[in-house]
This record gives structure tokens, C-alpha cells and sequence, in this order.
């Protein structure tokens, strides 16, 4: 338990950063939960940590019906990655990178939180719980699920953001759904903490 929590931590605080220093600069999207919190935080200025948590609730419910085990170790997860995003929103300008490395580098943070937390049975909430959840049951790679929910919410932001810098939050997402699905890939979670 005590190496989950340290996991935890860890994921949570590699997502905060993620977010705060490469995503929110150039005004990128993520996908799912976390891209639906920028798109709130770009148009009406909400914090992103305290929409994720809201957003998070009925996701959550759906999960306490199919496996509480996820249910209670995704809930400590996602609030204390909601937590670390709104903390570290002082980091945002700290680096300065070119838009194409920051989308990618913002993706490799995001990507190896979340990928984290999932190898060890928990999830920052949103899409990656529900991901979770149907890769459990039917056998579909996790990684796979969140690039096609995290399209659909990019897609969406084309609705709102008429500028190019959108084509760069693909980069983000290709690089979140890549480490994600390689580190949820391997049968054991030997190789991580255990």
C-alpha cells in the first residue's frame, strides 16, 4: 500500500507538471477529464484541478459499480492529482521551449503519470478510469481507448480555438496515449515498484 501511495504521488505530481509547464504556456489540449479542464480554464478561467474533480463524479459512479477496488484507489489518485495541477500553476512560464517540444515533452510528463498510476490499478479519474475499466473487460488496450476519446475532445477544441497551435496538442496526445499504452502493455508490474 505504502508503494502505491508513493506511485501516486509521484504520477500526480509528474501530471501538475506536465500540465503547468508545457501545456498550459501555449494554451494546448490534452484529452479527456484534463482536456475538457483546459478547454474550461482557457474560455472561462476555472481552476483546472477543481473541474477535474467535478467532472470526475459521474465517472466515478460508474466505477463504484463495476469494481470498487478502482473506485477507492482512483478517488485518493485523482484528488491528489487534482491537487498538484492547481498547486504548481505557479510553474507555468518557469521553462521556455519551443510549442512542438513543449506539446511533446507536456505529453511524455501527462503520459507517464497516468500510465503509472494504471500498472498500479488506480487512475488520475476521467478517462483513463473508464479506459481502465473496458480494458479490463474486454480485453482493449488502454492506450488505445483514451487516443480515441482524447481525438474526439481535440476535435472539440477546433470548435473553440481557431488558431494552428491545436495540431501541436495532437503531438500531447499521441505522446500521452504512447507511454500510456507501452507502460499498460506488460502483463506485471514487476518491473515498477513491486
Amino acid at each position: 500500500m505504502l508503494k502505491k501511495i508513493i506511485v501516486i504521488g509521484c504520477a500526480g505530481l509528474l501530471i501538475g507538471i506536465g500540465i503547468n509547464v508545457f501545456i498550459l504556456p501555449f494554451h494546448l489540449l490534452d484529452g479527456g477529464v484534463f482536456g475538457i479542464g483546459l478547454l474550461f480554464n482557457y474560455l472561462w478561467g476555472l481552476k483546472i484541478g477543481i473541474t477535474i474533480t467535478c467532472l470526475n463524479i459521474p465517472i466515478y459512479l460508474f466505477a463504484f459499480k463495476y469494481d470498487r477496488s478502482y473506485f477507492f484507489n482512483s478517488l485518493y489518485a485523482t484528488l491528489f492529482t487534482s491537487i498538484m495541477i492547481d498547486l504548481l500553476v505557479p510553474l507555468i512560464g518557469m521553462i521556455h521551449l519551443p510549442i512542438l517540444i513543449s506539446a511533446a515533452v507536456g505529453g511524455l510528463f501527462i503520459g507517464l503519470g497516468s500510465g503509472l498510476m494504471l500498472r498500479h490499478h488506480t487512475s488520475p479519474g476521467g478517462v483513463d478510469l473508464l479506459a481502465l475499466i473496458i480494458s479490463k473487460h474486454f480485453s482493449i488496450n488502454a492506450g488505445f481507448i483514451i487516443f480515441f476519446i482524447d481525438a474526439l475532445i481535440l476535435a472539440s477544441g477546433l470548435l473553440i480555438f481557431k488558431d494552428g497551435t491545436l495540431i501541436y496538442s495532437l503531438f500531447t496526445i499521441i505522446g500521452v496515449s504512447l507511454i500510456v499504452g507501452i507502460l499498460t502493455s506488460f502483463r506485471s508490474v514487476n518491473v515498477y515498484f513491486r
